[in-house]
């Protein structure tokens, strides 16, 4: 798996909110290029590019400004990841979405060295492999391990009601009536939970409730899914580059540091090419694409 794939895997998926509607998205940024997982929960779109990618698209969408790549790749760094990572941030970068049945392209505007920098993620939809990565094998193993989970907690509970019938067959007593409790019964709080709660429980609305509750576990279960491939490829010494690249990641992006993960020179070094125009002079056209608001599709 390369390191763009890789990378985008293990991150979790962060909230977009637009003008026009809102995104579940991932990004994964280095110096080498960067990948984009963008969903309305009808659709997934992806791009990755690299390097000579970025460079292309720079020139074609700011004539004034004049940097290496991997500058361009910082700034988008530092646009998308406190974006996704706190949905309450407020942005200086302006973003909107045109979205067609086969693309979706996510533009964005902000100011760079004191210039107006524009871009566009160019998005196709993603195939169904990705779509199994990234979505179905992730949820189902989420779903597994909230399944271990309570039952787990439920061992726990009997071996406390357990521990309180020693308790009361030794002559102890409760001070607070208030406090006691019926014995655990695993059936009947099952059945209970699927009349009472289950509704509430599994409104999915726009997405946001499993963007901000269950990203740990969506994490900690695409890092386990990481490594299970790894110990299927690897072949020699366990300590491979692979296992290296994927500690490095650990510890960038799990634990989301305030330094932009690439590295990228100083955006001070950005020169600035004396030109007429204030903003792009060539903006990518787009056939085909219409403005929509995209439908909930497990709403």
């Amino acid at each position: 798996m390369e390191e763009l794939e890789q990378g985008l895997l293990m991150q979790p998926w962060g909230w977009l909110q637009l003008a026009e509607n809102s995104l579940l998205a991932k990004a994964f940024i280095t110096k080498q290029g960067y990948a984009l997982l963008v969903s309305d929960l009808q659709q997934v779109w992806h791009e990755q590019v690299d390097t000579s990618v970025v460079s292309q698209r720079a020139k074609e969408l700011n004539k004034r400004l004049t940097a290496p790549p991997a500058a361009f790749l910082c700034h988008l760094d530092n646009l998308l990841r406190p974006l996704l990572k706190d949905t309450a941030h407020s942005s200086e970068a302006t973003f909107s979405c045109e979205c067609g049945a086969e693309a979706l392209i996510l533009r964005v505007r902000s100011e760079l060295s004191g210039l107006p920098f524009y871009w566009s993620f160019h998005c196709i939809l993603a195939s169904p492999s990705l779509v199994s990565q990234h979505l179905i094998r992730p949820l189902m193993g989420m779903s597994l391990a909230l399944q271990c989970q309570v039952k787990e907690l439920a061992t726990l509970l009997r071996m406390k009601d357990l521990e309180i019938q020693d308790y009361q067959e030794s002559g102890a007593t409760l001070s607070r009536d208030r406090l006691k409790t019926e014995p655990f019964e695993e059936n009947s709080f099952l059945e209970q939970f699927m009349v009472e709660k289950l509704p509430e429980a599994c409104s999915i609305g726009d997405g946001r409730p499993f963007v901000l509750d269950l990203q740990s576990l969506y994490v900690a279960v695409t890092k386990q899914e990481v490594q299970v491939g790894q110990k299927h490829q690897d072949t020699g010494d366990p300590q491979t580059s692979s296992s290296t690249f994927l500690q490095g990641v650990d510890s960038q992006f799990l634990n989301q540091p305030e330094q932009p993960v690439s590295s990228a020179p100083a955006l001070s070094a950005l020169q600035k090419e004396p030109t007429g125009t204030s903003g792009p002079t060539q903006r990518p056209q787009l056939s085909k694409l219409k403005r929509k608001k995209p439908r909930g599709l497990f709403s």
